[in-house]
């Protein structure tokens, strides 16, 4: 199938996730563009009056120019790094000049160096996946063009099967009928297939497209998709042709984002809590060097000695912090796509996986992300009997001996109905009460030419598929067509259906009923070709249809049961209609049709007026499949203290039934339902309703959402949160976005979005913690999100796993590398204090730039590897995620307690070289150097071979500041032995009394 279609303006937000430092400049620079009416000529980009921006997709945070002032912008916006910037530049002045310059700007280029590759790889990998989407070539008049060159105002073909790569205006299909099928799963989340029809004036012509004259005037952008109003205006027809545009004349891009929104660079909790931390070591740094600057007695220039002390103790805030925190992300990074366990897991962010083990929201959409969006039929309820997929084989029986029983009826009045005849019934009107159109692929002739004569269409089995606006009636059809009666042909008038034995009946469709939200039902009369019998059918959702067919005992009751097994039900009914009766019908309708006046009310009172007395025939269960391991990964995420919130596009009805059947509210949970709200008094009421209720899942609309929101916003988020399940349905991508706002302005907890589709793009990115599921719906969602998995199960191990050990790792590694600075500030602030304050280094050059990288680094690293808990251990015993939601494995307590430790050592460490003090000060700094190097390795507590071997070997070298022929004597190797152990000793002591009179709870796990 081909489509002529012409671009107009997008109204897109391009998926950009920028944060440059030009940001703040642009905002101010740059006014907001108004939004106006366009008008656009076919086929003549050049005539557009203004500029529109490229058809491209752009996810890249930099641009060539950006990158450098953008990342180092990033880099400095951090307490930490700026201080060191400042402390480094400081050693250009010479009155204020500690030691070698190597000293301080060494390590600052080094992890700037380690930062710009990372986000340069990261920007590659960007570039490349954007690269790859705009280069999909489209045909434009008799060229093919990449998708990112397509301007306004071109004329576009697209084929079969191809992605739509901007907003269009559908002009013409080589279908006769002038209608075409899009899916919409980027944009709705949903997979089935949604009808499009051409511009009248332009599927009629007979001549080329590219000869016309013609244009298009189309209103401003907006952000509602569901409606648009245009005209069609052709210059060179006498007289001109104008003809009205409506939404379903436009054909979506794939790529449209709801918010067109620029996020900002993703800095996680534990980040900013660290820089916190930083900035209280400032404090402390400068109130040291107060403290030395008062004991030495304000005495000569004692504002440059203030200045040379904070120099000097500039160590207790470590540079290696963040180089070892980034390699830290980068390790665990790599550990998740390595992880065997959860295949085809990528890390596109690399700067927040600890961010994964502090959630206490998620966010999720339901079509494709905890839903396959497959619909199978289930169960067939008549009342008296019902029949399940173990039993679908005695229908299918009971079709073939009805349509044998045909040809030979029985003669003698009937009382009562057989099973056969109500199966018989059911099935029939299933096959016929729908809207699905069956569809053949065309066959290639000889020549080359497509067969479109439709005597020689394949119409065989496997050559067919079903289009329909809903998966639950294709479903319905697949079925019937399962147990024999077949849906072969249908166009605007008429529908064929196929016996078990080959006999074509024909149908005339008098009239449809077409489904919408507030009837909840659709209908259809149709008159059978062979007998001329005309019946009325009609199905719908039980609450619509209690009230429509006759009095029975039995269907709310098996409407709930089915509900519980998380079926989607829909009642069938029928009723047979005289000659008389539907003529007296049709002119009722076709008046009510004409009316100018309150049109829709007339309509559907003429049609309610048929709608009495209903013979109730069927009660259908429709199933719609799970994704694989839901239920178990919704109770572990249960018990691990994270709170669910299932926002989808889709029907209450629906959305109620998976939040049953997923187990996203427990069996013995109450459902509150809200009621639909239109101002300020019904959402009062309601709320104060809802307010009454306890510890029951909440269920609610966009609509009644957006006005709660309006007039209620504290009250609602905050009772909303109390529930252990919420279910929002009919919620548009912008408000999906906007519910995510809403948790993190009011509860200041992480949250994490997951979804499928181009329609979740805007939530991931509002999250603090974006992630992604490559699926049927394109892989839009998971090139937005910081992780992308391939089932929502990997879920469970992504967040119980990774995200726990990557928190519990950098918070440990952080503080330790703070320790490592306090240790040797301490021992720097002894030695000044025994030399009479004197603002002189205890460690100069190399031996400061080898302690904060070579000599410890990789052990201290090597906490990267530590796990408390087997990854087993962390799956069944979920609770014990939910400690780290409190963030004590990061908190200020945790920071004094490493104060004090670093105190302690520090001290003992230097008094104990000073009081074991040699002939000469080379072996004080030979000593108390050694013992530290010793002490960090100790407190590492892990493997040291290494770094002792780095260590041992560069003493040789560094002759500088170590006297060879002493290191090498007995009294060096117990002086340094038996500082360590006073500095060590005690702590592994308290530790072990710690662990063994008030253990953590994964200690009795791992016991």
């Amino acid at each position: 199938m081909q489509q002529f279609t012409r671009k107009m303006s997008k109204t897109r937000g391009n998926s950009k996730k920028q944060n440059n430092c030009c940001d703040c400049l642009a905002h101010i620079c740059r006014r907001k563009k108004e939004l106006k009416a366009r008008t656009v000529w076919l086929g003549c980009p050049e005539k557009c009056e203004e500029k529109y921006p490229k058809n491209g997709i752009k996810n890249q945070k930099y641009n060539i120019f950006t990158f450098v002032p953008g990342v180092l912008y990033q880099q400095f916006k951090f307490f930490l790094n700026l201080y060191f910037l400042v402390v480094a530049c400081s050693q250009f002045v010479p009155s204020l000049k500690i030691g070698y310059l190597y000293t301080y700007w060494a390590p600052l280029a080094f992890v700037l160096a380690v930062t710009m590759v990372r986000e340069a790889v990261d920007e590659v990998r960007r570039y490349q996946r954007d690269k790859e989407m705009n280069s999909q070539l489209y045909s434009k008049l008799t060229v093919r063009v990449k998708s990112s060159d397509i301007q306004v105002g071109d004329l576009i073909i697209v084929e079969k099967n191809q992605r739509i790569p901007a907003d269009m205006i559908f002009l013409r299909t080589s279908e006769k009928n002038g209608a075409c099928f899009i899916r919409t799963d980027q944009l709705d989340g949903e997979t089935d297939w949604k009808l499009k029809v051409a511009v009248g004036c332009t599927q009629r012509l007979p001549a080329d497209l590219f000869s016309i004259s013609a244009y298009v005037y189309a209103q401003k952008p907006q952000l509602d998709i569901h409606s648009f109003e245009g005209n069609f205006t052709r210059e060179d027809a006498d007289p001109q042709i104008h003809e009205s545009l409506s939404i379903e004349n436009t054909l979506w891009a794939s790529t449209v984002v709801a918010s067109g929104k620029v996020f900002p660079d993703d800095v996680g909790l534990l980040d900013l809590e660290l820089n916190r931390l930083t900035k209280a070591l400032f404090l402390a740094q400068v109130v040291l060097s107060i403290v030395m600057v008062a004991l030495q007695g304000f005495v000569g220039p004692w504002f440059r000695n203030l200045f040379r002390f904070v120099v000097l103790f500039s160590y207790i805030i470590p540079i290696s912090l963040r180089v070892n925190l980034d390699m830290g992300k980068s390790a665990y990074g790599w550990m998740i796509m390595k992880d065997e366990n959860i295949p085809g897991t990528v890390v596109r962010t690399s700067t927040i996986p600890e961010e994964l083990g502090r959630l206490v929201y998620l966010l999720t959409d339901k079509t494709g992300t905890l839903t396959q969006n497959e619909m199978i039929f289930k169960r067939l309820h008549l009342g008296t009997v019902s029949y399940g997929t173990d039993t679908m084989d005695e229908i299918q029986s009971h079709i073939f001996q009805s349509y044998a029983q045909v040809s030979c009826p029985t003669s003698g009045p009937k009382v009562r109905k057989s099973v056969s005849s109500r199966i018989h019934e059911a099935v029939k009107a299933i096959a016929l009460c729908h809207n699905v159109t069956p569809v053949y692929e065309s066959h290639t002739g000889v020549n080359g030419e497509t067969e479109s004569a439709e005597a020689d269409q394949d119409f065989s089995d496997d050559n067919r598929t079903y289009q329909a606006s809903s998966p639950d009636e294709v479903a319905l059809v697949r079925w019937t067509e399962s147990v024999g009666l077949t849906l072969v042909n249908r166009d605007l008038t008429s529908l064929q259906l196929k016996t078990p034995s080959g006999q074509i009946l024909s149908f005339y469709i008098l009239q449809i009923f077409p489904f919408t939200s507030e009837s909840k039902r659709m209908g259809i009369i149709v008159r059978e070709e062979s007998t001329g019998d005309i019946t009325f059918y009609m199905k719908g959702a039980d609450v619509a249809m209690a009230s429509i067919v006759q009095y029975n005992d039995w269907l709310e009751e098996e409407c709930g049961n089915m509900a519980r097994e998380g079926l989607r039900t829909l009642v069938v009914a029928k009723k047979s209609l005289s000659e008389e009766q539907y003529q007296d019908f049709e002119n009722r309708y076709n008046q009510a049709k004409l009316s100018i006046h309150d049109r829709t009310l007339k309509v559907a009172a003429v049609v309610e007026s048929l709608e009495r007395e209903m013979e109730l025939l069927c009660l259908t269960g429709v199933e719609d499949q799970l994704q694989a391991d839901v239920r178990p990964t919704l109770e572990l995420l249960r018990n691990a203290g994270i709170k669910i919130w299932m926002l989808t596009g889709d029907k209450l009805e629906t959305a109620t039934c998976i939040a049953k059947s997923s187990h996203l509210v427990s069996r013995n949970q109450d459902i509150h339902v809200f009621r639909p709200v239109s101002n300020r008094g019904e959402a009062h009421l309601e709320l104060n309703a809802f307010r009454r209720k306890h510890d029951c899942a909440l269920v609610i609309s966009g609509d009644s959402l957006e006005v709660c929101l309006r007039y209620y916003e504290h009250e609602f988020v905050e009772l909303a949160c109390q529930c252990p399940a919420v279910v929002c349905c009919r919620c548009s991508p912008t408000q999906k976005a906007q519910i995510v706002k809403l948790l993190q302005q009011h509860t200041a907890n992480r949250t994490c979005a997951i979804g499928d589709g181009g329609n979740d793009v805007s939530m991931i990115q509002a999250a603090h913690c974006g992630i992604g599921i490559e699926g049927k719906e394109g892989k839009q969602a998971s090139l937005a999100a910081d992780f992308s998995i391939t089932q929502f199960k990997h879920i469970g191990r992504l967040l119980m796993v990774h995200g726990r050990n990557s928190y519990k790792r950098s918070a440990a590694l952080g503080q330790f590398v703070m320790h490592r600075g306090m240790i040797i500030s301490t021992m720097q602030a002894v030695f000044s204090s025994v030399f009479f304050f004197a603002s002189v280094p205890l460690y100069q050059g190399f031996l400061m730039v080898g302690y904060a990288t070579i000599y410890t680094m990789f052990p201290v690293f090597s906490l990267v590897l530590d796990q408390d808990v087997k990854p087993e251990m962390a799956l069944l015993y979920p609770e014990l995620y939910k400690d780290l939601t409190k963030g004590r494995s990061l908190s200020f307590k945790t920071f004094l307690i490493w104060v004090l430790i670093s105190v302690y050592q520090g001290g003992i460490l230097m008094y104990g070289a000073l009081v074991l003090f040699e002939s000469e000060f080379v072996h004080v700094v030979a000593i108390s150097f050694t013992a530290l190097v010793l002490t960090e390795l100790l407190m590492v507590a892990l493997t040291i071979r290494t770094c002792l071997g780095c260590y041992l070997a560069s003493l040789a070298f560094l002759n500088e500041y170590f006297d060879l022929s002493f290191i090498t004597t007995w009294p060096f190797l117990w002086k340094v032995s038996a500082i360590t152990l006073v500095s060590c000793l005690p702590l592994y002591i308290i530790k072990y009394l710690k662990r063994k009179f008030s253990p953590p709870s994964y200690s009795k796990l791992s016991s």
